[in-house]
């Protein structure tokens, strides 16, 4: 026995309407399909992202100090690190201040510390447009490098500000943002012990830790002895930023 299936022209018409849906759905899933890529779990890692720490059973931290403004500070905490013998360490400088202090980065160029990039004008660079983001980077890039006689490759946005515009802009300049997983907190001026214990008590194994060298942070130098000699105490060596990505794994966090 034969069945006849009698579709209504009602029915065929919805048939069609799904049927059209599906392949246009389809034909838009293939056109967008490298737009889609860059939101798999697979290509994440393949996003520029800013750097908070490196995950390592070593015990090894780096120390980086922030310098926009001022003219007092730089100095006593360049003292104290030549006094603890302290040779590796980042500074991130706003080129204004370098161009400014010619003598004091020379000095930090001397004694053998790395100079990362504060940016130029110190605002936050995720409200600028994209020109104007790449102008800043830029115009830092060349007043550092003309002052070092080498090109920095660490960028640490001001008030470390950015999103996701920032980051592959960076990254297209060739600069790895740099944040922090430890916050001494010392531009609040919170007092020399409570800075030393807002360092110990998070200091960990692939740590980079903030500090300021301008003149808003009055009691750095006064707390950064004690930090040291403890750090050392616990086991800790002291690294550059550049040598702490070297050959480990970066921990990073990507904005949404």
């Amino acid at each position: 026995m034969r069945y006849i299936y009698v579709v209504s022209a009602k029915k065929l018409k919805q048939m069609f309407i799904i049927v059209t849906a599906l392949v246009l759905a389809a034909g838009l899933v293939y056109a967008e399909r490298d737009n889609i890529a860059v939101f798999s779990d697979g290509d994440k890692a393949k996003l520029p992202q800013a750097i908070f720490k490196v995950d390592t059973k070593e015990k090894k931290i780096a120390l980086t100090f922030d310098i926009s403004w001022g003219e007092l500070r730089a100095t006593p905490i360049l003292d104290i690190l030549k006094e603890k013998q302290l040779t590796k360490a980042t500074f991130f400088l706003s080129s204004p201040w370098a161009l400014r202090h010619a003598d004091v980065v020379k000095r930090i160029v001397a004694d053998g510390y790395e100079i990362g990039s504060n940016g130029h004008k110190y605002d936050n660079y995720s409200k600028y447009t994209d020109s104007e983001i790449r102008a800043q980077i830029i115009k830092a890039d060349t007043i550092l490098s003309d002052l070092t006689g080498k090109k920095p490759t660490l960028l640490r946005l001001p008030y470390g500000d950015f999103d996701n515009r920032v980051l592959e802009i960076a990254n297209k300049l060739n600069y790895v943002v740099i944040q922090w997983d430890t916050d001494s907190k010392d531009a609040l001026n919170p007092g020399v012990e409570q800075i030393v214990q807002n360092v110990l008590t998070k200091a960990h194994p692939g740590d980079i830790v903030l500090f300021h060298a301008s003149d808003s942070a009055k009691e750095t130098h006064l707390a950064l002895p004690a930090i040291i000699d403890k750090l050392r105490a616990q086991g800790y060596q002291f690294v550059t930023v550049s040598e702490l990505l070297s050959g480990a794994e970066a921990n990073s966090q990507e904005i949404k």
